[in-house]
């Protein structure tokens, strides 16, 4: 009776898991992974304008902003500015967690320190032909920035883009 009792119980247990755990990857929402809000500085609000005139001048469509990218780019650049160190550590984790919650098919970043505004640090970017070559990628769809001066004043920025 006992043997009885305990397996129904088992299999209740393992059929109300098996519902309740089970979801078609097609019911899954990710607009609420989305909804991220950012608040952009004004230098930050300068590099978009500034890289989408610039793939505008090229012949380029503009990119879109997207508040989760610039969300997490502050996230690599709170470290580095912690860390006074300009660099792409765990740049898998950022990629990652962008085609997590932005959908990202592809993701390209990137970073610079020192420079005091926008025009500053665009304009160092586009003579450097690895940076230009992500800004002036026809690819990419989506992107944000996000800047944070250190404890020393030194400015410290990180650009991703992605492709939806």
């Amino acid at each position: 009776m006992k043997s009885i009792r305990f397996r129904l119980v088992l299999l209740l247990f393992v059929t109300t898991l098996q519902i309740s755990c089970t979801k078609n990857d097609d019911e899954i929402d990710l607009s609420a992974l989305t909804e991220t809000t950012y608040e952009y500085s004004k230098i930050e609000l300068d590099i978009l304008d500034l890289v989408n005139k610039h793939r505008e001048d090229v012949g380029l469509l503009p990119l879109d902003k997207l508040d989760i990218i610039s969300a997490v780019a502050f996230e690599h650049t709170d470290y580095m500015a912690k860390v006074n160190r300009v660099n792409h550590d765990f740049f898998a984790e950022r990629q990652e967690e962008l085609v997590t919650k932005a959908k990202a098919k592809s993701v390209g970043e990137n970073v610079a320190f020192g420079y005091s505004t926008a025009e500053e640090v665009v304009s160092a970017w586009l003579r450097s032909t690895s940076h230009k070559s992500l800004i002036e990628n026809p690819n990419f769809t989506h992107f944000g920035v996000s800047t944070k001066q250190n404890s020393n004043g030194i400015n410290y920025f990180t650009q991703l883009f992605i492709k939806q």
